[in-house]
Order: structure tokens, then C-alpha cells, then sequence
């Protein structure tokens, strides 16, 4: 079986491309999608491990799309790592994500946070 899968939901290029970087040094496969609206999609017919997800997105908010991972009894398992500049969002947020980080975040940060989601689920699940 291959490595688990961490979907990044993120419109931002560079932002993609670095959290892509971090998690695949947590030993992460990844997948990126840049729009609320293909993001819902791709959760449609996938399970990630773990979801990082920007809150602001085009076509269906990062908020509606967490609604709808935790709305889903087939993502119940899957991790939710949410990234905002918005530091009140974030707070409001942080009951529903199993994280929120204030960008900018460090790729370091990121591969950290990841692996030890990835711990927890090994570990209890």
C-alpha cells in the first residue's frame, strides 16, 4: 500500500507548490486543486488522510467545503488542516478543523503539524 493521501486545497501557485513540498516530506502522496468547486469534486470520489485547506477559494468557500467534510460520514477519519490569514476565522474555525494555522506558514511547520495527524491517526484508529 502506498503512502496516504493529502489533498491541498489551495488557489495561491507558490502556497500549493510549498505545502506539496512539506507534505511530501511527511510521506505524503499529494494532489492539489485550486477551486472550491473541483475541490468538492475530487472529495467526491476520494478519501485523503489529511486536507489542507485555504479558506479562501474560488467557487465554493473553504468553509462550505469543511461543512461538508465533516457532513460526510466517509471523510469522518479525515484530517482537516485549515490556512487563513484571517486570524478571527481562524479562531471561529478551530473547533471544526483538527487545526488552524496563520499564514504564512512554514513549510517546516506544515510537515511537522502533518506527520503528527498522521501519528494520531496511526495510533488510534
Amino acid at each position: 500500500m502506498g503512502n496516504p493521501l493529502a489533498l491541498i486545497i489551495e488557489d495561491d501557485k507558490k502556497l500549493a507548490f510549498i505545502f506539496a513540498q512539506a507534505l511530501k516530506l511527511a510521506e505524503f502522496e499529494i494532489e492539489i486543486v485550486r477551486d472550491g468547486n473541483l475541490a468538492l469534486a475530487r472529495l467526491a470520489v476520494t478519501t485523503p488522510e489529511l486536507v489542507v485547506l485555504d479558506l479562501h477559494l474560488p467557487g465554493i468557500s473553504g468553509r462550505d467545503i469543511l461543512y461538508q467534510i465533516r457532513s460526510s460520514s466517509r471523510l469522518a477519519n479525515t484530517r482537516v488542516i485549515v490556512t487563513t490569514a484571517d486570524a478571527a476565522l481562524a479562531d471561529m474555525l478551530a473547533n471544526e478543523a483538527d487545526l488552524a494555522l496563520l499564514k504564512p506558514i512554514g513549510p517546516g511547520q506544515l510537515r511537522d503539524f502533518a506527520m503528527r495527524l498522521r501519528l494520531r491517526n496511526t495510533v488510534f484508529d
